[in-house]
């Protein structure tokens, strides 16, 4: 159903609830919103809006009927849709959290398993899987602004490379690569070795202008992936989905990524009217951008050092960042671990307009200010 929601921030939150109830999901919104007013999760980097009203309608409505078995014509129907949205085609789309199986089969194509070259620090699940067949991780610092650094990513390929990983909008950073040096950078490498770009967090920032997809879809060789866990709210039903070149797509579904039987049907139903309500996702980047920024305007104000960060977190830089992170779990705040070597900045994912009045207010404390 269409519902029209009020874009100022308490306003757009008490919309969603609304529309959630009248979807017959109350309770779905009325404990997290109890647990709320005691701790606040901001540590994984989860979408504090939750999903679609839709998506939740499409999880009530298949909840009957689970002692039936995932059928091939729902699984292609979500990747008919997939693949018309990201303008590829479905032999191009494997379904799935997709990561960790990328790095298992990418290790197995080469006896020792090879090397990823990657940002570090950074999101390594697919180098950390690919360890049980030998894969190697081959770290890169980041640059001066805490970015992908292009230049030394591309000195670090060498005749063992089986891919490099590019996480854009990086995770911790949030930092996005520029356009032209992106473009660049793929055009030369993917000739080289596949290149994987990890495009977790880009629906909070230009994906249709950024987004590695439009490389792909020049016959490039590069794999994007996506997850629903972040922007669309799924992250508990673990659905994503890779776009590949149709030989690499088919030799994961060859090695069983994205089977039928692995599926979950409530995944793939909301996964189906999550994609297909976009004006959700607008709604939700729009608040996040709102919300980051009331938290970057009150790091300016105290002086702390922050990344540029286009994702739905903050990344900071304190003196004794251990005894900030104690003193923000005695607030009953949780925020992310430390990322070495940058062990003296933070990460703090944007929540709700009322945890980030609680972020606010214990840095402003913990500062002095």
């Amino acid at each position: 159903m269409d519902i029209s929601i009020d874009l100022t921030r308490r306003g757009w939150l008490a919309g969603s609830a609304a529309a959630l109830v009248a979807s017959g999901a109350g309770e779905a919104v009325a404990k997290p919103a109890q647990a709320a007013a005691s701790s606040a999760r901001l540590n994984l980097n989860e979408s504090a809006f939750g999903p679609s009203p839709r998506a939740i309608a499409a999880i009530r409505a298949h909840a009957l009927g689970l002692e039936r078995y995932v059928g091939e014509d729902e699984v292609e129907a979500l990747t008919a849709r997939i693949a018309a949205f990201e303008q590829v085609r479905p032999e191009q789309v494997v379904i799935g959290e997709v990561l960790e199986p990328l790095g298992l089969y990418l290790a197995s194509q080469r006896p020792g398993g090879g090397t990823f070259v990657y940002s570090d620090p950074g999101y390594t699940a697919l180098i950390d899987s690919s360890a049980a067949l030998g894969g190697k991780g081959v770290p890169v610092p980041l640059d001066g602004r805490l970015a992908n650094d292009l230049p030394a990513l591309a000195r670090a390929v060498d005749a063992r490379t089986l891919a490099v990983s590019l996480v854009n909008p990086h995770n911790p950073s949030g930092t996005v690569d520029d356009r032209v040096a992106l473009d660049r950078f793929v055009e030369e490498i993917s000739a080289r070795t596949l290149v994987v770009a990890d495009e977790a967090y880009l629906e909070y920032d230009d994906l249709p202008g950024r987004s590695a997809v439009r490389l792909l879809r020049q016959g490039m060789n590069v794999l994007v992936f996506r997850t629903l866990a972040k922007i669309y709210g799924l992250a508990g039903l673990s659905i994503g989905y890779a776009l590949a070149p149709a030989s690499v797509a088919e030799g994961l579904r060859r090695g069983g990524v994205g089977a039928t039987h692995s599926l979950n049907r409530l995944a793939l139903v909301a996964a189906m009217a999550a994609l297909q309500d976009q004006d959700h996702v607008r709604r939700v980047r729009d608040i996040t951008i709102a919300e980051r920024g009331r938290l970057v305007q009150t790091l300016d104000r105290l002086g702390l050092a922050h990344s540029d960060s286009r994702a739905n977190f903050v990344f900071f830089r304190v003196p004794r960042a251990e005894d900030l992170r104690r003193h923000f779990a005695a607030s009953g705040i949780a925020v992310g671990r430390a990322f070495p070597p940058l062990s003296d900045w933070v990460r703090i994912t944007v929540g709700l307009p009322a945890e980030n009045d609680r972020v606010i207010a214990a840095l402003t404390a913990w500062a002095g200010a």
